[in-house]
């Protein structure tokens, strides 16, 4: 059990790669603080990995708000007696344009996605500092990296991600704590389930694996980074992208 007894926050938990990531968390021994500004979706997750025999405590939080953020840290710090890892995995797409783009649009993509993440670090920084240990992973995405037509919030959120994932690692090192972003490619989620399998199978045939990923590709890689095992890297960002960007 990698992470027996470990204290985890997987923000954005309650669905997809979220929900993949607790799991795996909390299936290799950690205690899981499943964060979702839905609270049913959390409360579903949290309940998974009791079944599973883990242990999990759904939180309600909208981590763009950063009171909102630093209360329920407290919280699962109370709950949990510290916070080991943080996943800063929750976000959101409003695609368009950039000349069809509302302010509003562009505007709440970097609240949810990048400030959501410097609140939530900002929120656990002292815990993790007084324990002289921490975890922090971002999850960023390829697209952060290349652009995408439609998505310039996104791409400059998740830019942006890379960059805090950075500084963080700089300033937080010298306390014993990491910092990592992990930027998944085309992976397999109920937003794509949409699509036909058309479009899936020209995504494709663009990656190198010829495949498209599941959450579980995505899952695996962040708790290695959470994990003693990865203590010595920092500061990097992984794809997880089957060879999408290289």
């Amino acid at each position: 059990m990698r992470l027996e007894g470990k204290r985890a926050v997987v923000t954005g938990a309650g669905q997809g790669i979220g929900r993949s990531i607790a799991l795996k968390l909390a299936s290799l021994g950690g205690h899981v603080a499943v964060v979702d500004v839905n609270l049913e979706g959390a409360e579903t997750v949290a309940g998974e990995i009791a079944g599973a025999g883990g242990t999990a405590k759904a939180y309600k939080l909208d981590i763009s708000k950063a009171d909102e953020a630093t209360e329920v840290m407290k919280e699962v710090v109370a709950d949990l007696g510290g916070i080991d890892i943080l996943v800063n995995n929750a976000g959101i797409t409003r695609d368009n344009l950039i000349i069809r783009m509302s302010p509003d649009d562009w505007d709440r993509v970097i609240r949810v996605n990048l400030n959501g993440a410097f609140n939530c670090i900002r929120a656990v920084a002292r815990t993790m500092m007084s324990q002289r240990y921490g975890r922090i992973v971002n999850i960023s995405s390829i697209i952060g990296q290349v652009g995408n037509i439609g998505q310039a919030n996104y791409a400059a959120s998740k830019a942006g991600l890379i960059a805090l994932t950075k500084t963080a690692a700089r300033e937080l090192g010298p306390r014993g704590i990491t910092a990592n972003a992990v930027a998944p490619g085309f992976i397999e989620t109920a937003m794509t389930e949409t699509l036909s399998d058309k479009v899936k199978e020209d995504f494709a045939a663009k990656i190198m694996l010829r495949r498209l990923g599941s959450p579980d590709d995505v899952a695996n890689v962040v708790a290695f980074l959470a994990s003693d095992e990865g203590s010595y890297v920092t500061g990097q960002t992984v794809n997880v992208d089957g060879g999408m960007v290289w």
